[in-house]
């Protein structure tokens, strides 16, 4: 191709207007995009979050949809000096901007308690693990109950009066009271040993009466042939 025909392509009116049109559709297809981004995510628009803590759930929903807003229930909790169904927490905050459309999640009271389930700890732990375990979960602990028994062992459960067992459902609400021994055992409690066939001692070869400083009877069994004597064991005073 010679130098004067290219030149004359170059300038071209032909070629100068395609480019131009190319041009105008490239910016045209940017505004397009850009208005169509605009539209679809609300640009510039901005809707300050209502306030509907402390209502009830219908009329929060009807309020949050007069702006635009969706709701939805994101988890429930319970104060027992609010009505059910009241909204107990919402998010996004009141007063905050948002878009159209925007959902507001909300927590709402409950209707009854939350109820927790008594763990493991009846016969199986120390005082300190179990109240340490049962605060943890969220039980409302009342005033230690000490009976006779082993010091500091957990031996029963109660709550309003009656005695709780594994696995039962407490309302949060309710008080719980943990029997623990007090490490002193009852005095009219006896306490029966058997003595082996091969002990030699001096207990005697059958019942003995009780001994009175601290009621334990010492028994050893019985032979074919023996005869039955009776011998009284006296403890130091």
């Amino acid at each position: 191709m010679k130098a004067k025909d290219f030149f004359r392509k170059i300038f071209s009116v032909r070629l100068w207007l395609n480019l131009a049109a190319m041009l105008l559709v490239v910016v045209l297809l940017c505004l397009g995009v850009k208005m169509g981004i605009d539209m679809y995510t609300h640009h510039g628009e901005v809707i300050s979050v209502p306030d509907v803590r402390r209502k009830p759930f219908a009329d929060a929903e009807r309020i949050l949809a007069a702006d635009k807003l969706g709701v939805v229930v994101s988890d429930t909790g319970y104060v027992k000096t609010l009505p059910p169904d009241c909204i107990l927490e919402q998010s996004p905050e009141p007063g905050r901007g948002v878009k159209s459309g925007r959902v507001v999640y909300v927590v709402i009271n409950s209707s009854h308690s939350p109820m927790l389930t008594v763990p493991d700890i009846i016969d199986n732990c120390s005082y300190r693990e179990a109240r340490a375990k049962l605060a943890a979960m969220g039980f409302k602990l009342g005033p230690t109950q000490y009976i006779p028994g082993e010091k500091e062992w957990v031996y029963g459960l109660k709550s309003n009066g009656r005695l709780l067992r594994t696995g039962q459902k407490v309302s949060v609400n309710d008080v719980v009271i943990i029997q623990v021994g007090d490490g002193m055992r009852d005095l009219e409690d006896s306490v029966v040993y058997t003595v082996p066939e091969d002990y030699g001692g001096g207990l005697g070869d059958s019942l003995a009466e009780p001994i009175p400083s601290d009621g334990v009877y010492y028994t050893a069994p019985e032979q074919e042939g023996d005869v039955d004597e009776f011998e009284v064991v006296t403890g130091p005073e």
